[in-house]
């Protein structure tokens, strides 16, 4: 199989796309894109930093999550994890950003790209309180380019459908991770009980309030 090294060679394979398909990258959120953040709980977050890898990140909260402060600019809880923190030293090389939003049960995409700032800003940050949880930073994008991306491929994955689900795999980081220490079947068991105890911590934090 024959490598396509050109922009030439892959139009020459793929053809252009339609006119009328170009019209729907817009250079902010429409009205529908803004509905669709309004409930949205989880977007993919990607990044560059020059010679760094690229990443890309899973930003998952409450539906709605996201900070609109208006149709050119949207803000990003980041809440506590591993403080590895690949994605924000990628923001800090190279400003460039991408962002899929996906709403369950909807099967368009919304894909946002522009340019990231981290900040720190209070009045942003209270805002963005769950529960007792509140960010210690924030990600504000200021949009290039926003458009929906039709539902194919998530109607070919049945990714919104239960009945095509594989079983639930567990992950064990304890494995992986005592693994790499060369560490003993104790010290598997203790990682993987404290993840297991974060995760139910953040599900009673994001649990709903009892009416």
């Amino acid at each position: 199989m024959a490598e396509i090294t050109s922009v030439a060679a892959l139009r020459a394979i793929m053809g252009d796309a339609r006119e009328s398909t170009r019209k729907k990258v817009l250079d902010h959120l429409d009205e529908q894109a803004l509905a669709f953040l309004e409930v949205c709980p989880f977007a993919a977050l990607a990044t560059g930093g020059g010679e760094e890898f690229l990443e890309v990140s899973p930003k998952g909260d409450v539906p709605g999550f996201v900070l609109v402060e208006s149709s050119r600019s949207i803000v990003l809880p980041d809440r506590a994890g591993n403080n590895l923190a690949f994605g924000l030293e990628n923001i800090l090389r190279d400003p460039k950003i991408a962002l899929l939003f996906l709403r369950p049960g909807t099967g368009e995409t919304l894909r946002v790209s522009g340019r990231a700032t981290i900040i720190d800003d209070a009045d942003i940050l209270d805002r963005m309180v769950v529960g007792k949880q509140r960010p210690k930073l924030a990600i504000r994008v200021a949009i290039d380019r926003a458009y929906f991306h039709c539902a194919k491929s998530v109607i070919r994955s049945g990714l919104w459908r239960p009945e095509t689900w594989p079983e639930r795999q567990k992950i064990s980081f304890g494995r992986i991770i005592a693994g790499a220490m060369k560490a003993d079947g104790t010290v598997m068991a203790e990682i993987d009980t404290r993840v297991d105890q974060h995760y139910r911590d953040v599900e009673a934090a994001e649990a709903p309030a009892p009416r």
